[in-house]
């Protein structure tokens, strides 16, 4: 059962029910048909979703989430006017006519409609809505990597806790089923002892030396895009959204490669080595003594390198004294090759399963069980992101302690595990 603070329709709902139901001595299944509507749940026992964030990525989830029998779109949010009518236009076409719009999150947030929110903002607003989602009883589907911050993440856990909310991080390669064979076939030992890990994640060019500056352009509320991060004047290429450069190639903004790719990438590696409770201790930058390759270690040694070749054309390539598992989106391959066909027995380890990212969220809301990658899990997964950029920016390694949860030594570098705040857009307490 839901422990909202508030009392939602649907937790009202829910509750009745169950309590007409043990009245009777039996339980009672209401059909949607009793509710009034044949195709889709009753409105009032839908989850309310309000979308934050309303740029690229965020497209596939207004089409997904609205198209589910058990939500209902509530509000949009973005401090960009034509991402809002772009997102409005969406819903309108699904027929949802009456969607709140606003260009600050906070009125989503008060919403009591709103039982869930999807935030889909550049990663350094990540941690503050999501915090001040959960705070304000809403459970939340983030994008990844979690947070910008080492820091962040520990808040978020600490949250997640707190306020008992279902949280998902959008890193729905473990919806996948070959990310899950793949995990499945490292942890039963299939490949013997894992040695060494590629993964590719490709490069982003860097920022414009001099950017152009020019006028923030009107219904663009530029300054709360910043957020907490430093001011800039207004250029375009600081704040577009662009897989393959726009904000993504700050580090104002994100962890550049490390927190786009390896937000996924390095989250298979957790989940397939079963750490996702603990995490690497070293983290070496390319160029150090030789380096040719960014790489880091965990304290038995298994190393996971970034951009190795040869990756025999797959984004992660698992190598063992037995064998070795090659996964990407949509496909895997196996040395000896009669692996992937394995079949799994009631003795065998299994991972989590989730075949759909965005429905285990939903589920997860209803019953209140944990998602595929709740807050623990994307705050491991973002930490390797994080300390990954931080070697890289420092030209140093990094020795990180993952019990204590602390970079070790290096008194400069662990001051790097949050980052100042501008005034006005501190974290949410």
């Amino acid at each position: 059962m839901s422990h909202h603070p508030k009392t939602s329709r649907r937790h009202f709902l829910r509750t009745s029910l169950g309590a007409a139901g043990a009245v009777f001595g039996a339980p009672q299944i209401v059909r949607a048909q009793t509710l009034g509507n044949a195709e889709k749940t009753a409105a009032n026992s839908r989850i309310g979703m309000g979308f934050i964030g309303m740029g690229l990525i965020s497209d596939g989830h207004v089409r997904s989430f609205p198209g589910m029998k058990d939500i209902q779109p509530i509000a949009v949010c973005d401090v960009k006017e034509d991402q809002l009518k772009k997102a409005m236009e969406t819903l309108k076409g699904k027929g949802y006519n009456d969607v709140l719009a606003t260009s600050r999150f906070e009125e989503v947030l008060a919403n009591p409609a709103v039982d869930a929110v999807c935030v889909t903002t550049p990663d350094h607003w990540h941690a503050a809505i999501a915090l001040a989602a959960m705070k304000a009883g809403k459970d939340v589907y983030v994008e990844k990597p979690m947070t910008l911050t080492i820091d962040e993440g520990k808040a978020l856990v600490a949250a997640e806790q707190k306020y008992q909310r279902i949280l998902q991080v959008g890193s729905q390669q473990r919806s996948s089923i070959h990310f899950r064979i793949a995990a499945n076939l490292v942890r039963n030992g299939l490949i013997g002892e894992v040695k060494e890990i590629y993964c590719q994640l490709g490069q982003f060019p860097q920022p414009p030396a001099q950017e152009t500056i020019v006028p923030v352009p009107a219904g663009f509320d530029y300054d709360r895009w910043l957020g907490p991060t430093p001011f800039f004047d207004y250029s375009e290429n600081r704040v577009k959204g662009n897989y393959g450069g726009g904000w993504r190639c700050y580090w104002e903004y994100g962890s550049r490669k490390f927190g786009d790719w390896g937000a996924h990438h390095f989250d298979i590696v957790q989940w397939a080595l079963d750490r996702d409770n603990t995490g690497p201790v070293e983290f070496i930058p390319i160029g150090h003594e030789g380096a040719t390759h960014h790489h880091y270690r965990y304290a038995d040694g298994i190393t996971v390198w970034r951009d190795k070749k040869p990756d025999n054309g797959h984004m992660i390539r698992f190598i063992g004294t037995k064998g070795e598992v090659l996964v990407s989106r949509g496909k895997i391959d196996s040395s000896p090759k009669e692996l992937v066909r394995h079949k799994f027995g009631p003795n065998d380890i299994q991972v989590y399963e989730s075949k759909d990212h965005r429905l285990n969220f939903v589920e997860s809301i209803l019953s209140r069980k944990p998602t595929i990658c709740p807050a623990t899990v994307g705050h491991r997964t973002g930490t390797i992101c994080q300390l990954a950029g931080i070697a890289q920016r420092l030209g140093r390694p990094i020795k990180w302690d993952p019990k204590a949860e602390q970079i070790v030594g290096d008194a400069d570098a662990a001051t790097w595990q949050d980052r100042p705040r501008r005034k006005g857009y501190e974290m949410p307490v």
